[in-house]
C-alpha cells in the first residue's frame, strides 16, 4: 500500500498520542506538528525529530501532508478543517467536529467542493460491546426498542479544569456533552438513529467557579424509529470516573452494557441468544488522574490509511459527525446558562 503522510495539529493528550500512533503506524508517516504554543514540542510524549511549526501554512508547504489531523481545542476544529480543506488536505476532525452544526455544514461543503475526505473520531465504535450492540440491533434480535438509558458518570475536577486553560470556557470547550460525552451520543445515534421531543434539565452541581456551562444533566426524548429514551450525565462524580452505561429494552429481550466506559456486557437476557464472550475492550485513555474513553484511536489511523488506499471505507464520516453535533445542540437549546449558574 501507498504510505500516507500525516500531520498534526495541537499537542494536547489527544494530539500527542495521535502523533505517537501515526509515527509507530505501518504505511503513515508523520511529517509534521504544529501547534500556537512553543513549549508543546518539548514534551516527552512527542515523537522526536519530527519538524515542529507555530504556523499552519508553513507547515503545509514544507512538508507537503496528504492528511491532517485536528485535535486542538473543540471551539477551534472547523475552522482549522476549513483551512486544511482549502489547501486541498484530507482531514481528521478530533470530536467534536464543530460546536454548531452550521460549522460542521460548512466543512462538509468545503470537502466537497475540493474532493477531500473529511474523518471524524468516534472511536467508541470500534469497541467489542459497540460493535455487538450495533449488530445485534440491525439483526433486529432485541425486536422492538422500547427503552434506551444512557448514564456517563465521570469525574471531572480542578485536575482536569485548569485556570486559563480552554478546557471549560464556552467558546471553546462549548459543554460536557461536546467534551466528555458526544462519543456515546454518537453510539446512541450509531445504533438507534435520531431523536425528537426533546427536553432536557440542567444543573452545576461542583463547577461554579471552574466552567462556563453545566456539570450534569437529565435529558428525555423519543426516537425517530419508535421507542423512548434518556441521557443522564455528570461529571460531578466524587474522585473518579463511575459508569459509562447503555441499557435497551426490547420486545425479545434487554441488555445492558456497563462498566466505567462502557467495556462489557453486564446483563443480556434475549430469547434464543446467550451471551456472548466477546474480545477485551481496549483501556482507557490515560491522562494521570483522570481517565477517558476507550484508546481505539489506532483503529481510527487505520481507517484512514486504508481507506485513502481504496481498501477500506469510513468508519464515521462527516455526515455522521454533523448528525451528533446537531443532536448535541438540539439538547442545549433549552440551556439557560444564567440559570445553571446560580443553582447551587
Amino acid at each position: 500500500m501507498e504510505k500516507i503522510k500525516f500531520a498534526v495539529i495541537g499537542l494536547g493528550h489527544i494530539g500527542r498520542r495521535h502523533a505517537t500512533i501515526i509515527n509507530e503506524f505501518p504505511n503513515a508517516e508523520l511529517v509534521g506538528l504544529m501547534d500556537k504554543n512553543d513549549e508543546a514540542s518539548k514534551h516527552e510524549l512527542v515523537p522526536a525529530n519530527i519538524p515542529f511549526y507555530t504556523s499552519l501554512e508553513q507547515m503545509i508547504k514544507e512538508t507537503e501532508p496528504d492528511v491532517i489531523n485536528i485535535c486542538t481545542p473543540n471551539g477551534s476544529h472547523s475552522d482549522y478543517a476549513l483551512d486544511c480543506l482549502q489547501h486541498k488536505r484530507h482531514v481528521v476532525i478530533e470530536k467534536p467536529m464543530g460546536l454548531s452544526k452550521a460549522k460542521a455544514e460548512e466543512v462538509i461543503f468545503k470537502a466537497l467542493q475540493v474532493s477531500k475526505q473529511v474523518f471524524v473520531v468516534k472511536q467508541n465504535r470500534y469497541s467489542p460491546p459497540s460493535k455487538w450492540l450495533k449488530e445485534i440491533v440491525e439483526d433486529e434480535m432485541l425486536g422492538d426498542i422500547h427503552m434506551v438509558q444512557i448514564n456517563c458518570y465521570w469525574n471531572r475536577d480542578d485536575r482536569y479544569y485548569k485556570k486559563g486553560g480552554w478546557k471549560g470556557n464556552l467558546e471553546l470547550d462549548g459543554g460536557t456533552l461536546y467534551t466528555q460525552f458526544s462519543h456515546f451520543i454518537d453510539i446512541m445515534y450509531w445504533v438507534f438513529g435520531d431523536i425528537t421531543n426533546i427536553k432536557a434539565n440542567f444543573a452545576d452541581f461542583n463547577h461554579q467557579e471552574l466552567t462556563d456551562f453545566e456539570d450534569s444533566g437529565v435529558v428525555n426524548f423519543n426516537f425517530v424509529n419508535g421507542g423512548v429514551g434518556c441521557i443522564n450525565f455528570s461529571t460531578a462524580v466524587w474522585d473518579t470516573n463511575m459508569e459509562s452505561s447503555i441499557t435497551v429494552v426490547g420486545s425479545k429481550g434487554s441488555i445492558k452494557i456497563g462498566g466505567q466506559y462502557m467495556n462489557e456486557i453486564e446483563y443480556c437476557h434475549v430469547d434464543g441468544m446467550e451471551k456472548p464472550e466477546l474480545p477485551p475492550t481496549n483501556p482507557p485513555n490515560d491522562y494521570g488522574p483522570f481517565k477517558g474513553s476507550a484508546a481505539n484511536h489506532h483503529y481510527v489511523i487505520e481507517n484512514v490509511v486504508n481507506t485513502l488506499n481504496g481498501k477500506d471505507t469510513i468508519t464515521a464520516n462527516a455526515l455522521e459527525g454533523l448528525k451528533v453535533v446537531e443532536i448535541i445542540e438540539r439538547i442545549y437549546e433549552t440551556r439557560d446558562l444564567a440559570e445553571i449558574k446560580k443553582k447551587k
